[in-house]
This record gives C-alpha cells, structure tokens and sequence, in this order.
C-alpha cells in the first residue's frame, strides 16, 4: 500500500495499534545515493574497520536522503498463521519553517529507482515531511519567538498569491465575514494560516476539507478568544505534530520496541538515526548505543541466511529476492509445520519465517518432529546468536553486533607488491593491471610497496602463482616481521644503538681499576 502525506495522517492512528499487536517488523529503505564519491576514498573497502566504514556511511548519510521507508507488520494469529499488513511511505524533508533541508542525488541510484517504477512525483509532491530532534527543537524555538519563515519558493509564491487576496478582500469585508482560499496542499494549509495570522490581528482561520482554508475577519475581542480555546489547529503542539509527519510513527516503533528486521540493514539503521532521531555522532560505539536503545532487537536476514546457506545444499544468493526465490523453491521442501502467511495487502517475501523455521528443524533434528504450532518465541530462541548482528558488506568484521563486541572477518592472508621498473605507480593502477585476473582492494604500504586483500582465497593463490615470475611486481604473502614500515624502522634504530653501543666500548676499552 503506497502511502503519501495527503493519506498519512488518517492511517497513523490504526498503524499504531498495529505496531502495538505486532510480533515483529520488517523494514527496507529507498535513498537518492548510497555511497558519496565525494571526498576521495569514501568508497567501502576491505580494509575498513567497522568504525572507519562507520565514518565513510556517516558522509554519505549526511548528503543523501530517503525516499521511501517500507514498513511490514507482522502479526499472530490463530495456530501458527501470521497476517503482514505492508506500506510503502514516501517522504520528503520536512520544509515546515525550518531551515532549508539539501540533499544529493546519485546518477546510478535515480536509474535504479527509475528502472523498478518508483514514483518520483508522489514523492516530490507528496512525500511525507519528517525531522530529527535537532530540527524540531529548533522549530518550536522560532515557533515560541514567532520568528516564523517559509523556506520554500514554491510555497512563497502561494503565501503571496493568499496574502493578496486577503488583503484586497478585507478591506470591504465585514466582522463575521468569511472567504475561502483554495488549492492548498497539507503544509500550504498550516503555512497560509500561521502567516495569515502573523500580518493581519483582525482576520482568523480555520482548515476545511479538500485542501481549503476559511478565513473570517474578526474583532481583536474574538481573536483572543479563539487564540486561547482548545479549537485552534494552530496550536503550537499540532503544528509541531504536522511537521514531524512520518517521525510521528518512528517514534511509536520505537517506543513498541518490537524486533526489527531488515536485510543489510547498516545504512537503513545510519538514515533512520539521522533523519528520524538524531544528526548521526562522530563516535562509531554512541552510534551503536544509540541504536540499540532504540531497537534493542534487531535481525538482518543476510546475517541470518549466511549461516544456513553454510548448513544447507543451496545455490550462492546475494539478493533478498533470490534467497526468497531458494526458500520456496524445490530446494527446500515444503514443512507441513511451517508458519502461514496471509497477506493483508501487497506482501510477498518473508525470509525471516522461512530461515527461522529451518534453524528451528535443525535445532529439532534430533527429536521426532518440529512442534506443530511453533511460537515466535521459540523462533527468536533459535535466532538468538544472530540477534542484534548486522552483517557488514566486505569490511574487517562480518558483522556488526549492536549488542557486544563486533565480529571479525575470517580473510585470506594479505599479500604484498614490490614494483619495480614502474616509476609513480598508484593504487588504483595496481588495482586495473590486477583487475582482469582478479578483484582486489589495494592499499599504499611504502613507496614503491603496496598491499593487497582479498575474500576469495582462490584469487590469493591465482595471483601467486601467475606473478610468481613478472618483471615488474614482485608479490609474496605478507609478513608483519618483514614487510611492516614501522618493524624495518624499529630494527633500524635497534640496530644504529647497538652499532654506535658496540663502538663505544671498543674505543672506550676495558673501565680502569684504582
């Protein structure tokens, strides 16, 4: 179900008693970019630690914006049946009197957008407005100061075009007249009336239905009353509840503390601390505290699916698509105890279930039969070693645990390239006279030295064995005693104290007796 701003407010209400009877939560994100080529080498490599790759996500989040926010919700019913009501939100920068919100489009995420059908007027023109903490504090600051402004150009045109025919029909109006300005979206509305009031003392207005505004011209008498009765849709509270639009609803899924569930979820959980919570800290483990707080049970399918892909005859998948696509194909016979899915609306891939069940009769194995009726409960008991791990696309860890000590990556050994004959070689040209044979990151070790790392332990021994005789890179594995700047620096100096040492005594000869 497609949901935009003009719909959004009437749904909130029933979405919150579905967050609130939910067993868990699924959710995947849209953005107009995912990695910024701006600054130099914010690309992810294998190099990264998780929190220097924390950083580079960080750079990114912070130019890029979200499009869409899908959001499933799974509940229990009856025996082993879940029914999963599914939306899609579109949503945009909130533009409700706060500072003008900038973002950045990448060329190669637009065209993805573009080539699955993604609607880019609903979300230009009815994206649901959203803000951080930071933002809405410095919104109820100008609200409480009455230094209100409208950022957009658009909505200046309108606020002028309303103003005008206000202005020129007040003159001759009477107390208790009213006219009423039409063809005003959802934040228009709140916009004319709060600048309406702000120029004219005489004049009050109401919203209508169907993007209309009343305005009726009043005595100050009047003004006053219907400034302090409980009536007013300017209050300061409703419009801070308008402008915080689709942060409204992340802040009840945080609240419901339901688990959540994604599937590489890293810069989904990076987007919604920034753009829901708070601008995103320098600190890589605040990050993660942050986080945790707010979603003290998290499941990334692709953690998940890593390790029973490990336990099963399954082709290698990547996509969230294929891995559904292996789960209900022949590969994996259909359990007569496996948990029913009803699909309230649009819904068609539950990997978590699936996975979870195949862990759930592996964990049985021994036993007659899965139980006939298995509980969530019992579901998240056999994810309990995944919980909170959210993988970590080609890095130093394998995942990221939000709740302890990230997890390392198991590599193959580094390698080193001694290049001779090559004067001012680069990375990136290591990387392209590599790149037909194999996929390796590279890395600057000293001048004329360059490291190489890998995932794939055939590609190690493929370039071992065909550079074992090339003219110009040397390469070997790498030996921290041998190859590391720093140890050649150290036995340098070690070797210098001891020479000048060893010369000391022998021109100082043996110490005299007295």
């Amino acid at each position: 179900m497609d949901v935009g701003a003009a719909g959004f407010g009437r749904l909130l209400p029933g979405l919150r008693d579905r967050v609130r009877r939910a067993a868990f939560l699924g959710l995947d994100m849209e953005f107009t970019g995912l990695y910024s080529a701006f600054p130099q080498n914010n690309q992810p490599s294998l190099f990264d630690s998780p929190a220097e790759r924390y950083l580079k996500v960080r750079q990114s989040v912070q130019r890029f914006t979200v499009t869409q926010l899908g959001l499933a919700i799974f509940s229990k019913e009856d025996s082993n049946k879940y029914v999963v009501h599914s939306y899609n939100f579109f949503l945009f920068p909130s533009t409700l009197g706060v500072t003008d919100v900038e973002f950045t489009l990448s060329a190669s995420s637009i065209q993805f957008l573009s080539h699955y059908g993604f609607d880019f007027n609903k979300f230009l023109k009815d994206g649901i407005p959203y803000m951080n903490e930071l933002q809405e504090k410095s919104l109820n600051q100008r609200l409480s100061e009455g230094s209100w402004r409208v950022c957009s150009a658009v909505d200046r045109d309108v606020m002028k075009k309303a103003i005008d025919e206000v202005t020129c029909w007040i003159v001759a109006a009477e107390e208790g007249e009213t006219m009423i300005l039409k063809d005003l979206s959802g934040s228009q509305m709140l916009e004319v009336q709060l600048v309406l009031r702000q120029a004219l003392q005489n004049v009050w207005t109401q919203p209508l239905e169907d993007s209309e505004v009343v305005v009726k011209k009043v005595s100050l008498q009047q003004r006053w009353l219907l400034e302090n009765s409980s009536y007013d849709y300017c209050r300061k509270e409703l419009i801070l509840m308008s402008a915080r639009g689709f942060t409204n609803l992340f802040q009840i899924l945080v609240k419901a503390k339901k688990p959540l569930v994604g599937h590489n979820m890293f810069v989904d959980l990076c987007h919604l601390h920034d753009k829901f919570y708070k601008p995103l800290p320098e600190s890589y483990e605040e990050f993660k505290r942050n986080i945790h707080n707010l979603f003290p049970v998290l499941i990334d399918t692709k953690t998940v699916t890593k390790s029973i892909w490990k336990n099963y005859q399954f082709p290698r998948v990547s996509t969230l698509l294929e891995v559904y696509e292996v789960l209900c194909s022949n590969l994996n016979p259909m359990d007569p105890t496996g948990p029913v899915i009803a699909l309230a609306s649009d819904c068609s891939r539950y990997v978590l279930l699936k996975s979870a069940h195949l862990l759930l009769r592996r964990v049985t194995k021994c036993s007659d039969t899965v139980e006939a009726d298995p509980s969530f409960s019992q579901y998240l008991t056999v994810l309990a070693e995944y919980l909170n791990k959210v993988n970590f696309i080609r890095g130093g860890a394998s995942s990221i645990n939000f709740s302890g000590e990230d997890v390392p990556s198991q590599h193959p050994p580094l390698l080193v390239v001694h290049v001779r004959g090559w004067p001012q070689m680069n990375e990136r040209q290591i990387y392209q006279e590599l790149k037909p044979l194999c996929r390796f990151d590279v890395r600057r070790l000293s001048g004329n030295q360059f490291i190489l790392l890998s995932n794939k332990f055939k590609h190690v021994r493929l370039v071992l064995r065909d550079y074992k005789h090339h003219p110009n890179l040397q390469i070997s594995v790498y030996r921290h005693w041998r190859h590391s700047p720093h140890v050649n620096c150290l036995l340098q100096v070690s070797g210098i104290v001891a020479l000048w040492s060893l010369l000391a005594f022998v021109l100082g000869g043996p110490p005299c007796c007295s």
